[in-house]
């Protein structure tokens, strides 16, 4: 009777506390059948149940992260960079939260200043290293995170360049630090394709070609089968007038674009490319090259197996293809300047014009 008595006198003198656990535990409650909805993908209803779990309990960071995702879905960005502002408001340390608010600023609102600050935010959070010998340790995972992190702010200042078509020396200051950003990003990353890839298309851009095509030779090296590191070196290989290596990347990368539904406007471009490069080497070259450069056009093409106009990688073949798709070529015409003690993070040069990105 004595504790009944006490619990009573509690809730008399403190009304507000109990009323707001209460609404906790309801708040709790809907949340749960929130998740259950979103799990079956009734988003509507998880919006709903969400809404009124955050009316009772507004703190629970994570329906409000899980509105933001379906507002994302349904295309109502606002609303869901709103929600996920929410949810780092409530947990300062939710990398996830911030990172997802970054890509949508930047991504469709355009808000590239706003996203910044969330990647920046997210490199300088401190977290707790939890590590169990032979079983867990969340150390990856926050590298990773800090990696993900720079390579999108490295995006977001690339995309704020594009908008300074007349403003030169702001769009360089935009590059660089764009630069900047995907180098921490592949110190960290250090085998991912689109890190090392944009850090080649920011230095091609910057006009500082030798990195542009190491970088580039790197890129492809990491993932010899997607088209556009192969298109890009091709391209910068013209600029300087290499045009047998050009040719040489040009002819993976239509390989790598060719698809059952035809010639894409892609496919039909580097075609172009490559018909205005063989008709430089016409014009420059003797007919011994030409002839040498149309066997292995040749020897190339028929080495590929396709069915319905894709590649096909049997087991036979898989290996010997993507070797020779990982070949760099051209990796020997932008070494010759450096000495043995080169740091790809450290030597940069830069030009302002920017000639030669296509």
């Amino acid at each position: 009777m004595l504790i009944i008595a006490a619990i009573g006198a509690a809730v008399y003198f403190y009304p507000q506390f109990f009323q707001k656990q209460i609404d906790k535990i309801q708040g709790m409650y809907y949340v749960h059948k929130g998740d259950k909805a979103y799990r079956k993908l009734k988003l509507q209803k998880a919006i709903d149940y969400y809404n009124h779990a955050l009316s009772l309990y507004p703190e629970h960071y994570g329906a409000w992260y899980n509105l933001g995702n379906i507002y994302v879905v349904y295309e109502d960005y606002y609303s869901a960079v709103d929600a996920y502002e929410k949810a780092f408001e409530y947990n300062p340390k939710m990398i996830i939260a911030r990172m997802n608010y970054g890509i949508v600023s930047a991504e469709k609102l355009g808000d590239f200043d706003g996203a910044i600050t969330q990647y920046d935010e997210i490199i300088k959070t401190k977290r707790h290293l939890l590590s169990i010998p032979f079983v867990y340790s969340n150390r990856k995972s926050y590298k990773v995170n800090k990696g993900l992190a720079y390579y999108n702010k490295g995006v977001a200042y690339k995309q704020k360049s594009v908008y300074l078509n007349d403003e030169y020396e702001m769009r360089r200051q935009y590059l660089l630090k764009a630069l900047n950003a995907y180098k921490e990003a592949c110190k960290i990353l250090k085998k991912d394709y689109d890190a090392r890839y944009n850090l080649a298309l920011t230095y091609h851009l910057l006009g500082d070609y030798q990195e542009a095509g190491l970088a580039y030779c790197k890129a492809i090296e990491l993932s010899p089968m997607n088209y556009e590191a192969h298109y890009n070196l091709a391209v910068l290989l013209r600029h300087l007038k290499y045009y047998k290596e050009s040719l040489e990347e040009l002819e993976k990368a239509t390989t790598l674009i060719t698809n059952s539904s035809g010639a894409s406007p892609m496919q039909s471009y580097v075609f172009d490319v490559m018909n205005d490069v063989t008709r430089t080497i016409l014009a420059n070259t003797n007919t011994d090259l030409i002839e040498k450069i149309s066997d292995n056009t040749v020897n190339n093409k028929s080495s590929v197996t396709y069915i319905n106009g894709k590649i096909v990688l049997t087991e036979e073949l898989d290996d010997a293809i993507i070797k020779n798709f990982k070949v760099c070529g051209s990796k020997e015409i932008f070494q010759e300047d450096i000495d043995g003690d080169y740091n790809e993070f450290d030597n940069v040069r830069y030009s302002v014009n920017v000639p030669g990105v296509e």
